[in-house]
């Protein structure tokens, strides 16, 4: 059984709750002062409060998407992906392969004309050499007969680390939300590519070309829009691709968008920091490079190098966010420069978590939608 199965919960949920039965049921018999009865009531008091955090875990990283899999979870997920050439068997072969395809998680269509549809991907890159999963959500429009020759906006979707990819689709439903926008013509359709920043498990690169290691930077600024451009009816010009992420997505997405505005025209962090931290889960990220930690610090960007044609949006509450303050100073540096655009949501509460984020989602996604061409 997998770590996100809901059976692994149930057991975990009633192997605690039949331990603390068991241990009020036994406490009587273990009141003596022997080392028995003391090494009994020792061991069911752990045991019962281990079950309760691993119950209590698992809820958690069930609701939040922290890890996938079992090996995920303890550092074994270390290979790099196999591409596996389907041209054969009727795919395109390239760097993006389609695995799987599903409708919207919550959506009632049948069909990919009314509902749109997710295809679960795996996308290689010819230079960085990072193999990683994504999903992609293709919009009804992109099925519809009346659309066969239009290109679309592409929204890159960034998890925070760990994260899941999956977590974008069920936990904070970009899907459905995108989906219900552009029904309501509140965004126009745009094909969405939800991934976690984490392209070379379990290290956290930061989106950073590590010297010597993974060229997370590269991965996302040239062999995943060109991977996806080879697969689907995307628009080709910077103005069609955007990037969204949360807490170390959104530095990803503010940094990409900075660093790459002739590829994203427009970048926003949900609950972003706005420099790369240096902690035992990202290694040495610059090998001692002055210049590529510096660029990796939007602080230093902003004040030391021309400001970036592009569009930044970033999200704080001001209650429960550590970020707040942060950002007030970050849109201040971006105003004062003279081309780099900068929004906001500020919310009165809200903690660094997925219900927060659902709740900036749709607003994001509109700001998004109105910069973003489809050609």
């Amino acid at each position: 059984m997998g770590l996100t199965s809901n059976k692994v919960l149930v057991l975990a949920i009633v192997f605690a709750v039949v331990l603390f039965v068991g241990t009020v049921w036994l406490w009587p018999r273990l009141a003596r002062q022997s080392w028995r009865s003391v090494s009994g009531r020792v061991g069911l008091m752990l045991a019962t409060q281990l079950a309760l955090f691993a119950s209590l875990g698992l809820a958690a990283n069930q609701t939040f998407g922290f890890y996938a899999s079992w090996a995920d979870l303890f550092g074994r997920e270390t290979d790099q992906g196999v591409v596996v050439d389907h041209s054969a068997d009727g795919g395109t072969g390239g760097p993006l392969q389609v695995l799987s395809s599903s409708g919207v998680p919550g959506g009632h269509a049948t069909s990919p004309r009314t509902g749109g549809q997710i295809q679960k991907v795996d996308i290689v890159g010819r230079r960085s050499h990072i193999a990683t999963p994504a999903f992609v959500y293709l919009p009804p429009e992109y099925f519809q007969p009346q659309y066969r020759t239009r290109t679309f906006p592409a929204a890159v979707v960034l998890t925070g680390y760990p994260g899941t990819a999956q977590a974008l689709v069920d936990k904070l439903h970009y899907p459905r939300t995108a989906q219900q926008l552009a029904k309501d013509g509140r965004m126009q359709p745009m094909i969405l590519v939800m991934m976690r920043p984490t392209v070379a498990p379990p290290r956290d690169t930061e989106c950073v070309d590590v010297p010597g290691g993974p060229q997370a930077e590269t991965f996302f600024a040239r062999d995943l829009p060109e991977a996806v451009l080879a697969h689907y009816r995307v628009g080709k010009r910077p103005g069609s691709w955007g990037v969204i992420g949360d807490s170390t997505g959104g530095y990803c997405a503010l940094k990409l968008a900075m660093h790459h505005p002739d590829v994203y025209a427009a970048g926003a962090g949900l609950s972003p920091y706005y420099k790369a931290p240096i902690d035992p889960t990202t290694g040495d990220l610059f090998r001692g490079d002055k210049s590529l930690q510096n660029r990796a610090d939007l602080w230093w960007l902003l004040k030391h190098e021309a400001a970036p044609d592009t569009s930044l949006l970033v999200t704080s509450s001001k209650v429960g966010e550590h970020n707040y303050k942060d950002t007030l100073r970050f849109i201040e540096r971006v105003q004062a420069t003279n081309l780099t655009r900068i929004s906001s949501i500020i919310l009165d509460s809200g903690g660094h978590n997925f219900n927060t984020w659902r709740r900036e989602i749709p607003a994001t996604l509109q700001w998004m939608s109105g910069r973003l061409t489809d050609r």
